[in-house]
């Protein structure tokens, strides 16, 4: 793999690739420490000290330390990820945008869509961001302090400082996006991937050195064993195929013969991805979020369950909706790419499957068994944060193991799964490079 870098960063067009890539990733980072204005450091720094393992926390592993500057960019790209979404379960549900997407440069319609939709994408989700932490600091801090003075929709000076506060994360959302096309168009990779990339591994070190002030010993082991055992899981996982022969009858036209011969359909067994895994964190911190509005020992526990991420309650809810959600996805993507009758339509069958409903039946059965290995992998992923509680909490005793940070939120669950992902892509990419210019590939 080094030598194929060396290589590759001999060569002048792709060595300028991956610089200009790594230019772009410098520029976003140096957004990541410009502040919104308006923002109280004081407030936003005692607000991260005091929680220090709490749902904010989660929030700024994702956004590579973003949030916890409250940066322009603290939304990232994530407003543009999920007007993709949208977007893509909309399209075979409304037949004016299915009738758009089947049409030649109907892509890149929807792709300019997916563009619009980010801008009120964004700036709903800075509202609701900025509702989330003015509800932290009165609970966490027990009130008395703003984050951002005179915030809210009244009027006067306040209305003022609110729209500004939310156009400027929004114009930092689209800048962030733009830097990201950027490098689809120029770099190396998919940009969108490597901006959510690069801001996952940044934050690493910080959190690495905060993990090992306590129990150093056992967090490093755990933390070392951890993620060699999830990358390779999740490599395992991600690779896993499974290919359905696939039959072409040959046709006759004039004195010629075409068509014949026989491939596959490589159907994977995590066809979702981690999308899963962002649906079900943005709906399993809802109650915590509506229950901030309330006082009560109910509102408290409800807080304390699904903010802080504890108890047995809140990882099986996140278990069942990251099961949920994969099986959910997986079918929407399948029935998007109509793969029995676009093989009907090709003169394609499958060896002892009649074309057309019972192929599809056939296929989707076949869907719906992989998918199950890959609904629980990405589950027990998603979990992972509680069992290694369950684990400090045995070997360490309960004061130790509510004193030390994580060894699972270091990358979370869903930062591991895009790290490894875009690396292996990216790898591809630059494989597919080097093969073009008769050099040896590293993905052998």
């Amino acid at each position: 793999m080094i030598d194929a870098l060396r290589n590759a960063f001999r060569l002048p067009d792709l060595r300028r690739k991956m610089l200009y890539t790594l230019l772009i990733l410098v520029i976003y980072q140096f957004a990541a420490h410009v502040t919104v204005p308006g923002v109280d450091r004081s407030t936003l720094d005692d607000l991260f000290r005091e929680d220090e393992s709490g749902f904010l926390s989660v929030l700024n592993l994702l956004s590579g330390g973003a949030v916890s500057n409250f940066s322009v960019i603290a939304n990232g790209v994530y407003p543009y990820i999920t007007a993709s979404i949208i977007l893509q379960l909309l399209v075979p549900i409304i037949p004016f945008l299915e009738q758009i997407s089947k049409e030649p440069g109907g892509q890149q319609k929807i792709n300019q869509y997916t563009y619009y939709l980010a801008i009120p994408m964004a700036a709903l989700q800075a509202i609701g961001q900025l509702n989330i932490f003015e509800s932290q600091v009165d609970q966490v801090l027990g009130g008395g302090q703003d984050l951002i003075p005179n915030f809210g929709f009244g009027s006067g000076d306040s209305l003022i400082v609110t729209l500004s506060v939310v156009a400027t994360m929004t114009a930092g959302t689209m800048f962030a996006i733009w830097l990201g096309e950027l490098i689809t168009e120029q770099g190396i990779g998919n940009g969108i991937s490597i901006i959510i990339f690069a801001g996952i591994v940044a934050r690493v070190p910080a959190n690495l050195y905060q993990l090992l002030q306590n129990d150093f010993v056992f967090n490093i082991t755990a933390f070392v064993v951890l993620t060699m055992i999830t990358v390779v899981v999740i490599v395992i996982i991600q690779e896993g195929v499974r290919r359905i022969p696939v039959q072409y009858g040959k046709r006759v036209r004039g004195r010629k013969m075409y068509g014949g011969g026989s491939t596959h359909i490589p159907l994977k067994v995590n066809t979702a991805g981690m999308i899963p895994l962002i649906f079900a964190q943005s709906i399993v911190t809802f109650p915590a979020i509506v229950a901030g509005f309330f006082s009560g020992d109910l509102a408290r526990q409800i807080q304390d369950t699904f903010g802080n991420q504890r108890g047995f309650v809140y990882w099986l809810v996140y278990f069942l909706l990251v099961v949920g959600f994969t099986y959910f996805y997986t079918g929407v993507m399948i029935q998007n790419q109509n793969l029995a009758e676009n093989l009907q339509k090709n003169g394609g069958f499958i060896p002892g499957i009649r074309p057309g409903r019972r192929t599809q039946e056939y296929i989707n059965r076949i869907v719906n068994r992989i998918t199950l290995v890959g609904a629980v992998f990405l589950g027990t992923v998603a979990i992972l944060p509680g069992l290694m509680q369950v684990v400090q909490r045995v070997i360490l005793g309960p004061a130790a193991a509510g004193s030390s940070r994580n060894p699972a939120l270091v990358i979370s669950s869903a930062g591991l799964i895009i790290v490894v992902g875009v690396v292996i892509d990216t790898m591809r990419q630059l494989e597919a490079q080097l093969t073009m210019r008769n050099y040896d590939g590293f993905m052998r």
